[in-house]
């Protein structure tokens, strides 16, 4: 389990390209037939992803927590962007197809990932954390998740967003999770920028073709720094920064939050002429 540090704005604002790479952005999330596991300091938030092909996985205990296993202090979010898959949680077990979320409660001892078909394995991206009460693990489908459109083509931001975890779906003690789709021919999102104090975020870049990127923004809004992001890697965001792109193509990205509240909408805008 690698372990990412917290770092303040005044650390990042003397980082170079390699070292902003280094702290921020994880760049393999997904290994055929393995568990790739992060631990970050930020909210103490665990993220990772389960790709299994062609055998059963199962949620491993880490040394690191410090616990019987996995879920023993914690809560879990999941969402599956790849094939077909199933997901057993103890004695109940949950077909998850693409775009479909998981959410497993505090307490779950046994948590067991398969594919359905080798040639398409479903692939599972996890966020979890520290948990201080036990709620229902629940499963949603992408049509359940209250998908929202919004954006325009003239602002080439058109897109939907789909909530699964959060104050009105999905309930948990931390987490809060959902995923945005961007339409053929948008490339923005998240745009005006905002940060929310509150909490840390952490995006997962996918459906992007290989020779493609995505420029992430990121910094605080009068100081913005930027990544460039591949497929199916994922972007450490800290309380005090700001989380926003543009591709050189249109993507789709999961949005994944812990910290102090549930509440979607609780965001400190920087409005676009302010940025710097």
């Amino acid at each position: 389990m690698q372990i990412y540090q917290a770092i303040s704005q005044r650390e990042a604002q003397g980082f170079n390209t390699e070292q902003l790479r280094e702290n921020f952005l994880i760049e393999s999330i997904f290994q055929n037939n393995e568990v790739k596991i992060y631990y970050t300091h930020y909210d103490r938030v665990v993220l990772g992803g389960v790709m299994p092909s062609n055998t059963a996985i199962t949620l491993p205990t880490y040394d690191n927590l410090k616990s019987d296993y996995f879920l023993e202090r914690r809560e879990i979010g999941i969402i599956n962007v790849g094939g077909d898959g199933e997901i057993a949680v103890d004695d109940k077990t949950f077909p998850l197809s693409k775009l479909d979320a998981l959410y497993i409660g505090k307490g779950s001892q046994s948590v067991i990932f398969t594919s359905n078909n080798s040639d398409n394995p479903a692939q599972f991206f996890l966020l979890s954390a520290p948990a201080h009460q036990m709620y229902p693990t629940r499963k949603m489908s992408k049509e359940e998740a209250m998908p929202v459109s919004l954006g325009s083509q003239e602002t080439a931001n058109e897109r939907t967003i789909y909530k699964y975890i959060h104050r009105d779906g999905i309930q948990s003690c931390q987490v809060v999770m959902g995923l945005t789709v961007l339409k053929s021919g948008s490339i923005w999102n998240t745009m005006p920028a905002h940060v929310h104090d509150r909490r840390m975020e952490a995006y997962l870049y996918f459906d992007l073709n290989t020779e493609h990127r995505v420029f992430h923004l990121m910094g605080q809004p009068q100081e913005t720094r930027h990544l460039v992001v591949a497929n199916h890697q994922a972007v450490l965001s800290p309380p005090w920064s700001i989380h926003s792109g543009a591709g050189t193509t249109n993507y789709s990205f999961i949005w994944a939050m812990a910290g102090e509240n549930l509440d979607f909408t609780d965001m400190d805008f920087a409005p676009i002429a302010e940025l710097r």
